[in-house]
């Protein structure tokens, strides 16, 4: 990372992902099942999310934690040309499996691990200060207790560092709680881009449609920051004040839809450290997540590999 130029630091969760599938039914209770695929691969919504913007070639810092464990000695040695600042935490590292469903849904079966240990005090002493355009992308929130009490502190910091916010809250454990409503929402005065999905949109904004719940969240954030709307397969909406943008993407056999969202949110991020506008980072961000999500497995991807495909002003 060039010490003058703009970065992307990426501040969350990560993980060993063992992705298998698919399958066909869930199977009885003693029995085996062989599945076609799978991968073993470092995961989370931050790790997924650094490593799609190694994809691009993107400059990126992923602050995170891992176990005191193989799997956290494996886990830290799967983000070379990153500049990853990884706490070791005394316990075991957090390991999810995934399985993907013929359908196209998915279940996660997840340890708590060291990501209940990631503190506040860990995060702060490995961000430096922001040069001038860098962005900071938050993810995995409720996943981390022990830097969730403390997130009002986190996002407060940022912004005094120099940071624009972007915040991806993902799905709480406990759901979408008028507590949970309350507390996200007393984030978002610090937030420049939220990226959320729509069923999390509707959740957060306590109401039954997107359309209802984007002007609703829009007067939550700062008056200039972007609210994006995550649509899966069929793309994105974004709103900026008044600006509203959709973005279609395209159709694409994928197999394992893991870490959608946060190659999406890569992109995004990417296009707009590049300069891009609003409709060029969420065409970037459609197209990104749609080439991470065709490779499988996705460590056959090579560092830069998918550069071309930031929309860059003209």
């Amino acid at each position: 990372m060039e010490r003058n130029n703009p970065f992307i630091c990426v501040i969350g969760d990560v993980g060993v992902d063992l992705v298998m599938g698919m399958l066909e039914q869930w199977p009885q209770i003693g029995t085996e099942l062989i599945l076609p695929r799978s991968e073993l691969r470092a995961g989370g919504s931050a790790g997924n999310a650094v490593l799609a913007l190694r994809h691009l070639g993107v400059p990126a810092r992923l602050v995170s934690a891992v176990g005191n464990d193989d799997f956290g000695r494996w886990l830290s040695a799967q983000f070379h040309g990153v500049d990853a600042r990884l706490a070791v935490c005394p316990c075991a590292s957090t390991v999810s499996v995934g399985l993907m469903h013929s359908c196209s849904e998915r279940n996660f079966f997840t340890t708590e691990g060291h990501l209940a240990a990631l503190t506040l005090e860990q995060v702060l002493s490995q961000l430096p200060e922001a040069v001038p355009g860098s962005l900071a992308l938050l993810t995995g929130v409720f996943l981390l207790p022990g830097l969730r009490a403390h997130y009002a502190t986190l996002l407060s910091e940022l912004r005094a560092r120099g940071y624009q916010v972007a915040l991806d809250t993902g799905w709480p454990s406990e759901g979408w709680t008028p507590a949970v409503r309350a507390e996200v929402r007393g984030w978002l005065s610090q937030c420049d881009h939220l990226l959320l999905n729509e069923l999390e949109v509707c959740k957060l904004a306590d109401v039954d449609e997107v359309a209802q719940a984007m002007p609703l969240l829009q007067t939550w954030l700062r008056p200039e920051a972007t609210l994006v709307v995550k649509a899966g397969a069929r793309g994105a909406l974004a709103c900026q004040g008044t600006q509203q943008l959709s973005q279609a993407t395209q159709a694409a056999d994928v197999f394992d839809t893991i870490g959608a969202g946060d190659s999406f949110n890569a992109g995004y991020l990417a296009a707009l450290l590049q300069g891009a506008s609003l409709a060029q980072a969420l065409s970037s961000a459609c197209s990104i997540a749609t080439a991470v999500l065709s490779r499988f497995p996705r460590q056959t991807i090579k560092p830069g590999e998918f550069s071309d495909l930031l929309a860059l002003p003209a």
